[in-house]
């Protein structure tokens, strides 16, 4: 989840000179720069839940995963870190040291109350602009709650699932991921 813009227009340049020097990650949207701010205990369960449950689904195969640390090309004017994300094949960047990655293949993101809208609708709408993009993840952590956009021919296909028995499907990956892995261990409040 992203903090307020610090308070100014900014080039691609300056963001990348910013980043270079940061402690701490931005994401780039149209010249304004966002701090990424700290997760809570559930946001950091559902993101490692769902870390592993993809991850030891992909093992061994085509597919690579890379935590919030990877930042994600969605323009040359938006530039943002999803919790994690999942590339099918040679994983492709914007440059020699190999930060920036264009072709992910799924996005994830947990959300807060705060970020929710954002994450669902514009957040979401940057995301699915990346040609190579076929699943789009979505995770509530207040509740048991995903989005699921999957690329389909002609547009995305939106699917919605709240019970804890519910079966993620990711054609793209050739998996299927249980909520209840998501999920385990999350208490709400």
């Amino acid at each position: 989840m992203a903090s307020n813009p610090i308070p100014r227009k900014w080039t691609v340049e300056e963001y990348f000179a910013l980043e270079a020097e940061s402690d701490i990650r931005h994401e780039f949207v149209d010249g304004d720069i966002f701090a990424m701010a700290g997760g809570t205990e559930n946001h950091s369960l559902i993101t490692g839940n769902t870390f592993l449950a993809i991850g030891q689904r992909v093992r061994g195969s085509h597919f690579r995963m890379h935590t919030s640390d990877m930042r994600v090309k969605i323009s040359e004017t938006k530039y943002l870190f999803p919790d994690f994300s999942v590339i099918c094949g040679k994983a492709e960047f914007t440059d020699d040291k190999r930060t920036t990655l264009t072709n992910p293949t799924l996005c994830v993101e947990v959300t807060s109350p705060s970020s929710m809208g954002y994450d669902k609708n514009l957040k979401g709408d940057f995301y699915r602009s990346i040609d190579a993009l076929q699943h789009y993840l979505v995770l509530d952590q207040g509740q048991i709650y995903a989005r699921l956009y999957t690329r389909l021919e002609k547009g995305w296909l939106l699917q919605e699932f709240t019970n804890i028995s519910d079966t993620l499907p990711l054609p793209a990956l050739s998996l299927n991921v249980p909520l209840s892995e998501i999920y385990s261990d999350i208490t709400f409040e």
